[in-house]
């Protein structure tokens, strides 16, 4: 066959084996090469110099294999190397230099620069094939590897989600389960307190009708005691522990449904009774402390129909997402004074919305935003950008698996530097 060398590429009629790149400014040896590892059902592509090796990676294919000649005018082969193992894109491409050279140190300062292997002149077919075949084989098993790597990192991250709520929502149910028992005791008899001591009180207010000059003795006990206020004080006791009685059972309630992730299939649900349930439990995160003021909350509800969903595992998100959003905010907040954290606040705003078939929910904090080198890397597992000891690296993670492979829906987000983050929640509303 006839091949033409000029400084495009050269493809072959069968390339079923992978693509190899040969850089080589003798003609001669492009035209040995490419004919015979076409004959090898390899696609060939030859270049005649370092500048056009990296102009033709610009491409949107890439090679499999780089045969590389180290001696050539401008750029040679060592700094061609370079700049190949520079690139992301290039870095894992492996490279075989083509060389007269046998100095050690020039085989070494390669070997140094990323190459794996030296092709010696001038060739011998049968040695650069095998090299060729060895090189791929290590690829495709490096790449193989890679990819089950990744399934096991998904796999252990779906394992230690489970374990997690698991554990969570145990403990929830248990914690609801202990309390309510006594409080509801609690709450059933405190009807009955406060109507005996409005029995007791009713019985001293007609003492003090029809014996309006008791002794001296009780006149002093009546004075000492301040009688009058303890019994207007008592009142608003009762009160407050009816109201805090049921707080507790809001709470109880809301842990209950919070551990709704043990149920079986997929249900309708209330998603704004999941956000309450959520707002609920991390109520005392919200409030103000010696470091700064009370974070402000705000919330926009739509007219959400019921959704078919893991109720469990979208409250799971929506307290990942939540928590989130209050612990970038206290690290934005951590390097101004209280004056300063007072004129703007922490502030999270949820929004929720029907459109077409998809409930929207939107979790949005006024936080510093991430980085877009974060940005890349917010949803991979064990990767956080919180100090150390204060995050796992799974909240965000393990949301999106659930959001997007156990619900088909989406999960994604909106950030600018110095303003905040901004996480959109679509899930199909059937």
């Amino acid at each position: 066959m006839t091949v033409t060398i000029s400084d495009e590429k050269y493809v072959g009629d069968r390339h079923p084996r992978g693509i190899v790149l040969v850089v080589d400014d003798n003609p001669n040896n492009l035209q040995v090469l490419s004919s015979f590892l076409d004959e090898s059902s390899f696609e060939v592509w030859a270049v005649r110099s370092g500048e056009k090796a990296l102009q033709k990676l610009n491409n949107n294919n890439l090679p499999d294999l780089i045969l590389l000649d180290v001696m050539m005018p401008g750029m040679d082969g060592f700094e061609t190397c370079q700049h190949l193992k520079n690139d992301p894109r290039s870095e894992n491409i492996p490279v075989i230099f083509m060389t007269a050279l046998s100095e050690t140190a020039d085989k070494v300062k390669g070997l140094r620069l990323g190459a794996v292997d030296y092709i010696t002149k001038p060739f011998q077919h049968e040695e650069v094939l095998v090299r060729i075949e060895h090189h791929l084989k290590l690829r495709n098993l490096t790449k193989t590897l890679m990819t089950k790597n990744a399934e096991l990192q998904k796999t252990q991250t779906q394992l230690i989600h489970a374990e997690k709520a698991a554990t969570l929502g145990q403990l929830a149910a248990g914690i609801a389960h202990e309390v309510n028992n006594p409080i509801n005791f609690i709450a059933g008899n405190l009807s009955f307190v406060e109507q005996y001591v409005q029995e007791i009180v009713n019985l001293l207010q007609l003492y003090q009708k029809y014996l309006p000059d008791p002794p001296n003795e009780i006149q002093s006990a009546i004075k000492s005691t301040n009688l009058s206020y303890l019994l207007n004080d008592l009142s608003k006791i009762l009160q407050s522990m009816q109201v805090g009685t049921e707080r507790v059972t809001e709470i109880v309630s809301s842990l209950n449904k919070f551990s709704r992730h043990r149920e079986a299939g997929k249900k309708p649900a209330n998603l704004h009774e999941g956000l309450e349930s959520t707002l609920l439990i991390l109520g005392h995160r919200l409030k103000a402390n010696n470091h700064r003021p009370a974070i402000q909350l705000i919330k926009d509800y739509g007219d959400l129909p019921l959704v078919d969903c893991y109720p469990g595992e979208i409250n799971q998100v929506f307290m990942n997402l939540i928590c989130n959003a209050i612990d970038a905010i206290e690290e934005n907040q951590k390097s101004k004074t209280f004056p300063e954290i007072a004129q703007s606040p922490g502030l999270i705003h949820i929004t929720t919305d029907a459109i077409d078939d998809k409930a929207i929910i939107k979790i949005a904090d006024n936080g510093s935003g991430i980085s877009e080198v974060d940005q890349t890397k917010i949803f991979d597992a064990f990767y956080t950008t919180k100090p150390i000891g204060k995050g796992t690296g799974l909240g965000l993670s393990i949301s999106y698996q659930i959001v997007v492979n156990n619900h088909h829906g989406k999960l994604y987000y909106n950030s600018k530097i110095g303003e905040g983050l901004e996480f959109v929640i679509e899930l199909p509303i059937r």
